[in-house]
């Protein structure tokens, strides 16, 4: 059985990380682009065709 996280998704950039600071990881959409982010700190910035991937690569590593 895997370990429980949570992961949030937010259409914000500018508030998006600071707002699910108490989730593991997740992302922020911006136009064209997202954030990528875990604990609420920035992990980095990514174009919005690989953000879910980027997303599921920082899962992986929890």
């Amino acid at each position: 059985m895997g370990k429980e996280i949570t992961v949030a998704v937010m259409g914000c950039v500018v508030n998006g990380p600071g707002e699910a600071s108490a989730a593991d990881c997740g992302i922020a959409g911006g136009q064209g682009e997202g954030l990528l982010f875990k604990k609420g700190q920035i992990i980095k910035k990514v174009p919005q065709e690989q953000l879910v991937d980027e997303l599921f690569a920082l899962i992986d590593t929890l």
